[in-house]
């Protein structure tokens, strides 16, 4: 049973089953040891992140059939690194988070009213 905590202080709940994501891939962005990127921060997905990435060097967008990656489209739901989400942000292009599947340990590199200004899902409302 997943014991971990979301930003707001309650469960960590799933982020995507389809794509499936998180380091560990069970659908949440929980963390450990091995996670040196730390993916944590549960995102939708925009072209405009999804362009910011792929010019960062990191094409999230092409399958990989070789890795059973289908590739991200907008709208999709990913377990991002708190790093590139905060990359994106600065560069104006952060993409909506799901406040309630982000793991706590975000707060260590992004603060909660950031979060909050571009949450996605329950806590805010919908928000595209």
């Amino acid at each position: 049973m997943n014991t971990s905590k979301n930003v707001l202080d309650g469960p960590l709940l799933a982020c995507s089953y389809a794509p499936l994501t998180g380091f560990y891939r069970t659908g949440c962005c929980e963390t450990g040891p091995e996670d040196a990127g730390r993916h944590v921060v549960c995102v939708r997905v925009s072209e405009a992140f999804l362009a910011f990435s792929r010019s960062a060097g990191n094409d999230l967008s092409t399958p990989r059939p070789e890795y059973r990656f289908a590739g991200l489209k907008p709208g999709d739901r990913w377990c991002l690194c708190a790093l590139r989400w905060k990359e994106a942000w600065e560069a104006g292009v952060a993409p909506p988070v799901v406040l309630e599947a982000t793991h706590e340990s975000a707060l260590r590199i992004v603060d909660l009213d950031t979060l909050k200004a571009h949450a996605f899902g329950t806590a805010a409302g919908s928000r595209d």
